[in-house]
């Protein structure tokens, strides 16, 4: 295997919000053995310095669900593909409509967005614009690279929201989520996925889809592990993600991703004895 990549929240990093020092040790070592590691989230650029600074790892990671690029070293956008004023306008028409009690954010490159209704969630993190989605600046300009869609009062799980909207998007905007429990969408330009990310990074170190191993968790992982030719699920993985997989390996609370990392470097090291 010539690269790795792994998905944050869930799979590397559990509800402790602490990597633990077997998973970090395992991914360190991919680097004596000169195995890239790509990150690659649904995290806003922002989230991404304090995984970094637990791993102690810098290059360049794949955020917004393949919407960014960002240099953990510099800290700083290198890239962005983000979602055009008619997509976004249509999309917040369709889902208001389908989704009673829904509210929209939008992650920019500049930070995020939000409408009233949508409840702040960083403290000490002032939002770029508040107001109606379809009324922001920030959703003309091209800078919106993810779009959240919230359901305040509703019926629905993501899995459910997630079956509602589809139809209703295709083809103008991509749309998944990586939460099983806040009913939560997460939408991004067409074409964007963390497979398209991901990609652009294998080609960027000169490897083939066949060689690269990916880990995940939640449904935005899915097009990820389809598109490496090794494609794990944690044990703790939403049922999608398990059939969309080639690989399971144990759970995020049992360093299940470590435990393959270890092999793979233990054969790296083999095949160079």
């Amino acid at each position: 295997m010539k690269l790795v990549a792994t998905d944050i929240d869930g799979t590397i990093l559990p509800r402790t919000h602490k990597v633990s020092e077997r998973t970090r040790a395992a991914l360190a070592s991919l680097a004596e053995v000169d195995v890239p590691l790509v990150l690659v989230t649904a995290r806003p650029p922002r989230w991404l310095d304090a995984v970094a600074r637990q791993l102690h790892i810098t290059g360049t990671a794949v955020c917004a669900n393949g919407a960014v690029e960002y240099d953990l070293g510099r800290e700083q956008v290198t890239a962005h593909r983000g979602m055009n004023a008619d997509a976004l306008a249509h999309a917040a028409r369709e889902l208001r409509q389908a989704l009673p009690g829904v509210a929209f954010a939008l992650e920019t490159t500049r930070g995020i967005a939000r409408e009233d209704e949508f409840p702040p969630n960083e403290p000490g993190v002032s939002p770029v614009e508040v107001g109606r989605l379809e009324d922001m600046a920030c959703a003309q300009d091209g800078t919106g690279v993810k779009l959240l869609a919230l359901l305040l009062d509703g019926p629905y799980t993501s899995d459910q929201m997630l079956d509602i909207a589809r139809p209703l998007v295709e083809g103008v905007l991509e749309v998944s989520h990586s939460s099983s429990t806040v009913p939560l969408l997460e939408l991004s330009a067409p074409g964007i996925t963390k497979a398209s990310g991901l990609a652009r990074m294998a080609e960027h170190f000169g490897v083939d889809a066949a060689d690269v191993v990916a880990f995940g968790d939640a449904p935005n992982d899915i097009p990820m592990l389809e598109w490496a030719g090794t494609g794990y699920a944690v044990a703790n993985a939403h049922t999608d993600v398990k059939a969309a997989a080639t690989h399971l390996t144990a759970s995020v609370d049992d360093d299940g991703v470590a435990q393959v990392v270890e092999r793979i470097v233990a054969e790296a090291r083999a095949a160079r004895v």
